[in-house]
């Protein structure tokens, strides 16, 4: 019989973030699914789809480290983009059906120009062929149906956008955006505001949040040379949390829901903290003032027999 947070041999289920250098051709479901059975996993999830097509870096949060998803979800993202000036598709990128055709293409200047005005808080439609869901369906399944869909705008952070490359009708872009952005969705305005049309041939991700690609391993590295050593812990996935330490009584405190008391200087009150005892997470926590005090109260508890 094996505990919670235990396999079938009694010992603890993988806990933690693994980063994954996703190849093209396969869905993140289909990454997730071979990850959950190479390192027999109960839970697993990614943090945020990749196309089929695009490849890079893909974070896998494996048992615990799902409850830490919400909040790396919404973490910036960096891309490389690379888009075709003169044609648009009905998808926004290679995999779709030409919708349109323009012989004229820009010059490398206007398109460095075209560029800089959508840095910033901008404007995007979502595409219809996205998972987006309306009329409680998918937005990809009402348009493989033909069906007219209003899909309203909504307003997204492009935080930079550089031109790298120009090699017409190919332009390649470096982008960081917070989620929620689509890239085909960018490849496509930009190349309508250059007057040429555009949609996206290649994509990799480069980073979310503080992770890199750099240090991600492929799916045949994971299976090769271990993915133990890759793991990392649930203490360390949310670096830029102040980290606090707490003591056996202070964690029997936090598993009952009650907040602890912190000693000075403690962080300012509304911060978010995390709460680890000997490299363990016990507990989120955001800090609140009381009694002329500092106190941290969880929001979120971790199995205590989590690595």
């Amino acid at each position: 019989m094996t505990g919670k947070g235990r396999g079938a041999e009694g010992k603890p289920l993988p806990s933690g973030l693994l980063l994954v250098d996703k190849p093209a051709g396969i869905t993140s479901f289909e990454v997730v699914r071979r990850v959950k059975r190479l390192v027999r996993a109960r839970k697993a999830g990614h943090l945020g789809t990749l196309d089929p097509f695009a490849t890079g870096l893909l974070p896998l949060a494996l048992g615990e480290a799902t409850k830490l998803a919400p909040h790396l979800m919404g973490e910036p993202k960096t891309y490389r983009a690379t888009l075709k000036l003169g044609e648009e598709t009905d998808t926004q990128d290679l995999t779709g059906a030409v919708t349109g055709r323009r012989d004229r293409l820009p010059a490398p200047e206007a398109i460095a120009a075209a560029a800089d005005r959508f840095v910033g808080e901008i404007e995007q439609v979502p595409p219809l062929y996205s998972a987006l869901r309306q009329q409680g369906e998918r937005l990809y399944r009402l348009a493989r149906r033909g069906e007219t869909v209003e899909v309203k705008p909504r307003r997204v952070m492009i935080y930079e956008l550089t031109v790298e490359a120009v090699d017409l009708p190919r332009v390649t872009l470096r982008v960081r955006c917070s989620a929620g952005a689509y890239i085909r969705t960018l490849a496509q305005d930009l190349g309508r505001a250059l007057g040429s049309g555009a949609h996206l041939v290649a994509l990799r991700r480069l980073a979310v949040g503080p992770f890199r690609i750099e240090d991600a391993a492929t799916l045949e590295q994971l299976a090769e040379a271990g993915w133990e050593s890759r793991l990392i812990a649930p203490a360390r996935c949310l670096p830029d949390w102040p980290a606090l330490e707490v003591g056996p009584e202070d964690e029997r405190r936090l598993r009952r829901g009650q907040p602890i008391p912190l000693s000075d200087p403690a962080p300012p009150a509304g911060e978010r903290v995390r709460l680890v005892a000997e490299g363990r997470l016990v507990a989120l926590a955001v800090v609140k003032a009381a009694g002329g005090g500092a106190w941290a109260a969880p929001t979120r508890l971790f199995a205590a027999e989590m690595k």
